[in-house]
């Protein structure tokens, strides 16, 4: 006899069913004599269950990070990466554009460009990546995502500013399984998902994750002649392989992506257009890693480790009359080693090695007769770190690193970086980081969406390496108001940049300009935010966040444009009935905001509002789950609030004063969609 468990709750303890399962087959019987009982009973296990937050505080790590579970992913429906955050305060994800569909995460109230992207602790994600690298992840494939916020560890490299943000994949060790997702909305957009594992052995065992999409129409809701979103073609796959003895490990992956985007003047008035604008994306991307790990101590955690992985991305793009082809080869290599010395201390040491290569070709003004430009570049940096851990109790958890670093392009690089954390008692903690971190600006690559416009692209030759320190630290705790938990934080971090590449788009509503930042830059982030369980089956979490964030482009301090100054978000999920039913509703606030100085019509009046004003948006889903099944429908973007004029001069893209890049709202209303996910695993 099995007590089955839903998505909603996970596995606390195990217990054979032995007296557990006995007694209870006997107390549930008619009371008869003893000797009058005849039967058999086929017993297995029972499953005792217990319901777990889907998004955790981690106060065992001196770091401060959370963990986002697959239950959290369900939440929403989570078809890719960039729509993992939807219920998340500290997370932000923002369209770059109103035609391509790029998106970029923001933390701390900047770009996602200062947030290193990890897959499985192994940087990814960069450069010609980074613009669509958030739907390349499918979220069926996610195991759990987490998210440290600040410098983070010198282990992993020197590219966080803001934080790191690390995705795990399904693994094939776990228990064998098959999960089935499929989704569809009411756009077009269509998706299918599959994993599986086998255990070919004790110690051996493969994985094989699929996914496949495709949108087969096209909207124009604000009738501009643009589509609303791209229609985007995708197919994915990817091998795992892990091998587990007690003296070596090995896991190791490959994978493929396939992606085709088209955007522009797709829509219904496509057809009457001679000369429509069409933006083309084609992208082709490779990747294979291996990790393996010598276990030569295990009783104090004493092992070496050897990380290698490589990554092909080719991907040939037109924005109307303008081009840019890029391929990004990559080769990094990790040797590590670890090991506790007592019971509070531990060292982590290693050298790595990072080698991008670019293949970039370009026309940046809309004249098809001119030849495409050429521009290679490489850069190999080796370097090696050290990490000392004390950990006493986890009630006081300090980690110290310093990495130096030496790059073909910029020379040295010494990264420190310091975290503490108090628990002071149970209910309360105190945490503090401080660090810096560096950033090699790769101007085409990194601002590829700025072709969708006829502003003229203009980039300050020797752009500098961008550098920046970051400091922050909070306070969390627990109280019990009416005997039930509530869960309450405070935190503020601040980053300050030495150099910085940004992009000016007030200098001219004609240009974009992209330069070393000349003056000062900084930002300021404060956060506040509560989580409470009136009732066992729900759960409510409240933030708010206030971002302080300027530049001198050489003129004076502004404020940086298109980023919001505040949010405030409300999540509440509510799961009854031992979660068969699932209620999700997320409401957030996005605060107003500055736009980049207006260009003017002829009678001189501005094309655009110089500031934009705060604007709602309402998620909901509701999921019915059975054994293996469960099934969901649920609407983003309920409040149907949209960006009024997403796309300047839309009605002459091939005019002065076309934009697309302007974007910070919603393009689409709302959306309603439906899925399903099938589970089944072998215990």
């Amino acid at each position: 006899m099995k007590v089955p468990m839903s998505d909603a709750a996970r596995p606390a303890l195990r217990i054979p069913l032995l007296a557990a399962t006995l007694g209870f087959a006997l107390n549930a019987l008619p009371q008869e004599p003893a000797d009058s009982l005849d039967f058999e009973t086929d017993l297995d296990e029972i499953v005792i269950t217990q319901k777990l937050d889907s998004r955790r505080k981690m106060r065992d790590s001196a770091m401060q990070s959370e963990l986002l579970t697959s239950a959290e992913l369900t939440r929403a429906a989570c078809c890719n990466l960039g729509e993992s955050f939807a219920t998340n305060p500290s997370v932000d994800v923002n369209y770059s554009d109103a035609a391509t569909g790029a998106r970029q995460i923001r933390l701390l109230g900047l770009p996602g460009t200062y947030v290193q992207m990890l897959t499985e602790n192994i940087p990814a994600l960069r450069g010609a990546a980074a613009p669509f690298g958030l739907g390349y992840i499918p979220g069926p494939w996610m195991q759990s995502i987490q998210i440290s916020k600040g410098a983070s560890s010198v282990k992993n490299g020197y590219e966080s500013v803001t934080g790191q943000i690390n995705v795990e994949y399904l693994k094939p060790q776990t228990d064998q399984s098959v999960a089935v997702n499929a989704y569809a909305d009411h756009m077009g957009r269509v998706e299918g998902n599959a994993a599986g594992n086998i255990h070919l052995s004790d110690r051996l065992s493969t994985g094989l994750l699929l996914h496949g999409e495709n949108t087969f129409a096209s909207h124009d809701n604000n009738d501009d002649g643009f589509a609303d979103s791209p229609r985007v073609r995708q197919v994915s796959v990817m091998n795992r392989w892990g091998y587990f003895s007690p003296k070596y490990i090995l896991q190791a992956a490959a994978s493929y992506l396939g992606e085709k985007r088209e955007s522009g003047q797709i829509g219904h008035h496509a057809a009457h257009m001679a000369d429509p604008y069409l933006i083309d994306i084609a992208t082709q991307r490779g990747e294979a890693w291996l990790k393996n790990a010598y276990i030569f101590d295990a009783e104090h955690g004493g092992n070496v480790a050897l990380i290698l992985a490589a990554s092909i991305h080719d991907q040939k793009s037109d924005y109307g009359r303008r081009t840019y082809d890029v391929i990004q080869k990559n080769l990094y290599a990790s040797l590590l080693f670890e090991r506790n010395f007592g019971k509070l201390h531990s060292l982590s040491a290693g050298l790595s090695l990072n080698m991008d290569d670019y293949r970039q070709h370009y026309r940046l003004i809309p004249d098809p007769s001119t030849s495409l430009t050429r521009l290679d570049r490489s850069e190999n940096t080796a370097g090696g770190y050290a990490q000392y851990t004390f950990n006493l109790d986890s009630r006081i958890v300090a980690m110290a690193g310093l990495r130096y670093d030496y790059s073909s392009l910029y020379g040295s690089m010494l990264t420190p970086r310091l975290h503490a954390r108090w628990n002071v008692a149970d209910p309360l903690s105190v945490h503090f980081s401080a660090g810096k971190g560096y950033r090699t600006p790769y101007a085409l690559a990194d601002n590829s969406y700025l072709l969708a416009s006829s502003r003229a692209l203009i980039i300050e030759p020797d752009l500098r390496q961008e550098e920046a320190w970051n400091l922050g630290g909070g306070v969390s705790g627990t109280v019990y108001p009416f005997n039930r938990r509530l869960e309450w934080g405070v935190e503020y971090y601040y980053t300050s940049f030495r150099n910085q590449t940004v992009v000016d788009l007030d200098r001219s509503p004609m240009a974009a300009y992209i330069i070393n930042l000349p003056g000062r830059s900084f930002s300021h982030a404060a956060q506040a935010e509560v989580t409470f369980r009136p009732i066992d089956d729900l759960s409510i979490t409240a933030a708010y966040r206030y971002n302080d964030v300027k530049l001198d482009y050489g003129r004076g301090l502004v404020e940086k444009p298109l980023t919001s100054r505040s949010k405030g978000l409300v999540s509440i999920g509510y799961s009854p009935m031992m979660g068969i039913w699932q209620f999700d509703v997320t409401l957030a606030i996005t605060g107003k905001g500055r736009l980049p100085d207006p260009a003017t019509d002829a009678d001189g009046s501005p094309l655009w509002n110089p500031t934009y004003k705060a604007f709602p948006s309402l998620n909901a889903q509701i999921t019915r789950n059975f054994r293996h099944w469960s099934v969901y429908i649920g609407g983003e973007n309920l409040t149907n609030y949209r960006q009024n004029t997403p796309i300047i001069g839309a009605d002459n893209p091939w005019g002065p004063t076309f934009d697309a890049t302007m974007i910070y709202a919603p393009v689409h209303g709302a959306m309603a969609y439906i899925g399903f996910r099938y589970t089944f695993t072998k215990y």
